[in-house]
């Protein structure tokens, strides 16, 4: 069998501009720990598509991607000689859906969440709007516009990533400023508390819960700047596993790896959901023994086996460093 691993930042996304530092880095984590959990698996040919700057950084076959390609055509070309297909990507600008249409437009097996979810889940408007109906806690959202109020406020992109691009406003010019800005953005209250991030898999409204993860953050200039991830940082899951359940049931279209962001204060508030592999991904096999891969090529045929052979935290570093904590 073979399988692409489609990485979009490191696997030619950016092969016309300059790569941006902080989503390559985090992109090459994910991207070394997914072939890690496939070559582990040593039962498939696995290619990559790999950026031209990146070149003999990586030793699985790879597909260099060169300033004169069309990196859309180079995928499609790709996806075709392939039978499965895990896209990792953005939700910006439409990326993640666009590529997972196209392998499904293909027949080609995606091991990632339909273009469907993708859809609802990488735009921030959209989750909370579905969220809400479902009665399941998440923070207020709405469109941002030009009618001020006071309080201070989280003002991002409705599909940015990370915390690219947010900014906290505590006043009318700082709201003034924020009008200017092009593209659509979202505004919420901002929340104080415990910043979590639940490590997920999902299948037709089931939800099983691999670990709970510490998101650390510096906030400086008005920005939340991610430092790392503590990894499998609480024992104790039985207090997430009922949301999972109701995420699953609310948008059973979720299917394989996702991440969901938690706000928890006095209460437990969704903050969004990532609908692809995210840098928690990264420590699970050293924290746990999980090999996310193989639990997500069992979705195609059952239920995913999760048997930890060992149970520690992991700190992931923003700066592509793992320990064991």
């Amino acid at each position: 069998m073979k399988i692409l691993v489609f990485e979009y930042i490191t696997g030619g996304g950016f092969n016309k501009q300059e790569l941006p530092d902080s989503l390559t880095g985090e992109g090459s984590l994910m991207l070394n720990a997914l072939l890690d959990n496939l070559i582990r698996l040593n039962s498939f040919e696995v290619t990559i598509m790999l950026d031209w700057r990146l070149a003999n950084s990586i030793e699985v076959n790879s597909v260099i991607i060169r300033p004169e390609h069309d990196v859309t055509e180079e995928f499609v070309r790709l996806v075709k000689q392939s039978d499965l297909v895990w896209p990792i990507a953005p939700e910006f600008d439409g990326i993640l859906q666009n590529l997972c249409q196209t392998v499904e437009s293909l027949g080609k097996v995606l091991l990632t969440s339909p273009a469907t979810a993708v859809a609802i889940a990488g735009n921030k408007f959209k989750t909370y709007e579905l969220l809400n109906r479902h009665h399941i806690t998440s923070v207020p959202t709405r469109m941002f516009d030009d009618a001020y109020s006071p309080g201070e406020w989280m003002i991002k992109p409705i599909d940015g990533v990370g915390c690219s691009d947010s900014r906290v406003i505590t006043n009318r010019l700082d709201f003034e400023q924020m009008v200017t800005s092009e593209g659509q953005y979202v505004i919420q209250p901002h929340l104080q508390g415990v910043k979590t991030s639940l490590s997920c898999l999902f299948k037709q409204g089931r939800g099983w819960l691999v670990c709970a993860n510490l998101q650390r953050f510096e906030f400086t200039d008005q920005q939340y700047h991610l430092t790392g991830i503590v990894v499998n940082h609480y024992r104790d899951l039985s207090a997430y596993q009922q949301l999972i359940d109701e995420i699953a049931a609310a948008l059973p279209e979720l299917w394989g790896y996702a991440g969901i962001d938690l706000i928890e204060n006095d209460r437990t508030w969704v903050l969004e959901i990532n609908p692809r592999l995210t840098t928690s991904f990264v420590g699970i096999y050293d924290a746990l023994g999980i090999n996310i891969a193989e639990a997500v090529l069992q979705l195609m045929h059952g239920e995913p086996i999760i048997n930890p052979a060992y149970n520690r935290p992991v700190t992931v570093q923003a700066k592509q460093e793992t320990h064991a904590s």
